[in-house]
């Protein structure tokens, strides 16, 4: 025990599960995707941004050697947000500052609001109209990234076309459901999560010329330590100026609270599995997953800012290994087995050149699947927040314009004011302040 928090070592108290091993070997390609990303928008060199990658996936360990059981990512949902914040910036420095200012102040609300337990309260606060409108215009932002003017789909229309129709197909269609339902080969192809919509692009890509062949190299990935702390590091190149922090408050806000609906969806698959799975106790906390989420944040903020940022959960991936802990003890062991196999075998391989190599020219076409999944995602939980009246949710869809055609702090502004003063909000606000200064009239 660490004060509350359990150790859970690899191979010591969990034995690895062979299907999430595989599963992370190819699933690498999400990860990586990342490397161009940095490299575009931060001004990262190939090696640098590679090794910003490797650790952000050794720090996803930490959920499960802190018994956290789930699959930590990136916080996906956000990034079109994450990359649109960046847009007002000069590559280079300034846009290096301006991501470290977001990711220490995106660790700072998960530290303190997990360490306090004041997470669920906050959520309770912010009024669904404006959840569900920085919901959409995540979504909108993320689907816009891959077939707007510019975007993935120009260049790739046929692998990008054929993964997000596999990965929505696999992860969202009742069809297939009742398909895993009635077949085993579709229980084995469901469990392994979005593998099936990479393999399935990779092919047509190759096939069409839409992809080069990979060019294999050997070794390990060109580690570039010493660049990316000169380049990158808070250690070298000093903090932020005030003003980028300020101006990324609201972004930082908005990227907690798609992080938060992430925590939400992960109390509900543990339930789920808990009750399907009563022999072996999981122990789930919305404040260790904050805290955990908090200290990657803040690690990588200091010496390796990630625009992916440090998510509490992938989900594609942690409902897949879920569905399969599900059919039985088995089927898996553990379900931190299960998650913890699958986190240690991206860490490890993602640092393999050859398979980095491999996949290297497929990168743009997995992250490309995954802001669709993501962007899909954020659509009907964006929509299940407000389908039961019509104000909020048209203040959603008008939060979620301004938020994609504008930014944020406009966005934000816009939620706010349609919640005060057409929901309602403010009338609710005025008879609270009445009770709170006057309660033996209320």
């Amino acid at each position: 025990m660490l004060g509350k928090l359990k150790i859970r070592i690899p191979f010591l108290h969990y034995r690895p599960e062979l299907p999430e091993l595989l599963q992370g070997v190819l699933m690498i390609a999400v990860g990586l995707s990342a490397a161009p990303v940095l490299q575009e928008y931060l001004g990262l060199s190939y090696g640098a941004a590679l090794t910003a990658v490797a650790i952000a996936e050794a720090l996803g360990l930490l959920h499960s050697i802190f018994s956290d059981p789930v699959v930590p990512g990136w916080i996906a949902s956000a990034l079109s947000l994450v990359l649109s914040y960046l847009g007002a910036y000069t590559v280079g420095l300034e846009s290096i500052h301006a991501m470290i200012a977001l990711q220490l102040l995106v660790s700072v609300i998960f530290i303190v609001l997990g360490a306090t337990g004041l997470a669920h309260k906050l959520m309770r606060i912010i009024p669904n109209s404006l959840k569900a409108g920085i919901l959409l215009g995540a979504s909108v932002a993320a689907i816009g990234r891959v077939f707007g003017t510019g975007g993935y789909f120009a260049k790739y229309p046929l692998s990008i076309g054929s993964g997000t129709v596999v990965a929505l197909f696999v992860l969202f269609s009742a069809a297939f459901r009742n398909m895993k339902e009635k077949h085993r080969a579709f229980r084995e192809i469901g469990k392994y999560g979005m593998l099936s919509s990479i393999i399935v692009a990779m092919v047509v890509g190759f096939l069409s010329r839409e992809i080069a062949l990979p060019s294999i190299q050997g070794g390990f990935i060109p580690f570039s330590f010493g660049e990316l702390f000169r380049s990158a590091s808070v250690f070298s190149i000093g903090l932020p100026p005030l003003k980028m922090f300020l101006t990324a408050l609201p972004t930082a806000i908005a990227v907690y609270i798609i992080a938060f609906g992430e925590i939400i969806t992960e109390e509900a698959v543990i339930k789920e599995c808990q009750e399907a799975r009563p022999d072996e106790p999981l122990e789930f906390s919305s404040n260790r997953s904050n805290v955990i989420a908090g200290i990657r944040n803040l690690i990588l903020a200091l010496i390796a800012p990630f625009t992916g940022l440090a998510g509490p959960l992938w989900a594609a991936v942690t409902v897949s290994i879920g569905e399969r802990y599900k059919e039985g003890r088995s089927s898996m062991k553990s379900l931190l087995g299960g998650v913890g196999s699958f986190k240690l075998s991206t860490a490890i391989c993602v640092l393999i050149m050859p398979l980095a190599s491999f996949l290297g020219p497929i990168l743009p076409v997995a992250l490309a699947c995954t802001l669709v999944v993501q962007g899909f995602a954020c659509s009907y939980i964006a929509i299940a927040q407000v389908k039961d009246n019509k104000v909020p949710a048209g203040i959603a869809g008008l939060t979620g314009a301004v938020v994609y055609f504008a930014d944020m702090n406009w966005g934000l502004l816009v939620g706010v004011a349609g919640y005060l003063f057409m929901e309602g909000g403010l009338q609710n606000l005025i008879v609270y302040t009445k009770e709170k200064l006057h309660p033996k009239q209320a």
